[in-house]
């Protein structure tokens, strides 16, 4: 009954939107300046194109509409009818979506389409049961670790305050004997600079994006996992658009899904060879510290699989399987 009374107030709220061509805002979590932000606006100009102007998208990001952390609440009400986030944030209400971040299960960006092909089935599924459709996802470059010291193995974690952005790295951290801060990524530099945290896992794009080598000194290659922003829509609204509309939406969806994740791997070198040019440290995680990570992933894993039941052993079945 809450989901059918959740569905039904969204989609009286924004149909007429819809159906009128009213103009859409789309809050993003990232910088105007992030690969992920870039696409968003490249995406709306194809959504004008593709629609022939039924749908004019404004792209607001930098978590200026919305913070990250109130995206897909205000997607799901009505209040936004489109907008992007970090999948795997919503992990804590449902372990499915952190299909994508399971450490060393894919760390390759081929293995990361494949897992997202593996998963779009199930994941969908779960979104739709809370008034959500999943137009694209695009994956972040593999995940590592910000330190303003050298680290050699978990010894060297115990006690360190790490800003996190899902379950899954504050699992990690937790495992690691540090302290997980959950921190959006509009918020780091300041936390960085206050001592609210002394590092962070994340990619290199995010190291770069905020400046972090004015505050942090190491940098540790692991690509442990690719975790994926998506493109979400309100069920509502979607449903409301006509067959045509829908098309064009999801043209343009499946284009910029392909091109963003080209330009996440096009970039994904290029960030390590700036944190590098700014004097920070990048270096292979050390063996004691990666046999440590690759242990935690094994439990993450396995705790994932007695989480998700049918839904995820389908997933993994299906990626294994490919």
């Amino acid at each position: 009954m809450k989901k059918v009374l959740l569905a039904a107030a969204s989609a009286s709220m924004l149909f007429a939107s819809a159906a009128h061509a009213e103009k859409w805002d789309m809050p993003m979590a990232y910088s105007a300046t992030n690969f992920h932000s870039e696409h968003g606006v490249m995406f709306a100009d194809k959504v004008r194109e593709y629609t022939n102007g039924k749908i004019d998208i404004t792209i607001h990001p930098g978590g200026s509409l919305f913070g990250g952390g109130d995206i897909k609440r205000a997607v799901q009400t009505g209040q936004a009818p489109i907008g992007e986030r970090i999948m795997s944030a919503h992990a804590n209400e449902d372990a499915i979506y952190n299909w994508d971040n399971l450490p060393f299960l894919a760390t390759t960006y081929a293995d990361s389409e494949k897992l997202w092909q593996a998963a779009k089935g199930p994941v969908n599924k779960h979104l739709n049961d809370i008034n959500l459709v999943a137009l694209y996802t695009c994956p972040w470059p593999g995940q590592g670790f910000y330190f303003k010291k050298e680290v050699n193995s978990a010894k060297d974690v115990a006690g360190v305050k790490l800003r996190s952005y899902n379950a899954a790295t504050a699992t990690v951290i937790e495992s690691l004997g540090g302290t997980p801060v959950q921190i959006e990524a509009a918020e780091l530099t300041q936390a960085l600079a206050t001592g609210v945290a002394d590092g962070f896992i994340s990619s290199g794009s995010t190291g770069y994006d905020r400046k972090v080598w004015e505050h942090l000194s190491h940098y540790y290659k692991v690509s442990a996992w690719q975790p994926r922003n998506y493109v979400m829509v309100n069920k509502g609204v979607w449903d409301g658009l006509d067959a045509e509309t829908q098309a064009g939406l999801q043209k343009a969806a499946d284009e910029i899904g392909a091109l963003c994740t080209a330009k996440s791997e096009e970039l994904s070198l290029w960030y390590y060879e700036q944190l590098e040019a700014n004097g920070m440290t990048v270096v292979d995680a050390g063996p004691e510290f990666f046999a440590e990570l690759e242990a935690i992933g094994a439990k993450m894993q396995a705790d994932w699989l007695s989480a998700t039941g049918e839904d995820g052993k389908a997933i993994m079945d299906a990626y294994k399987g490919m």
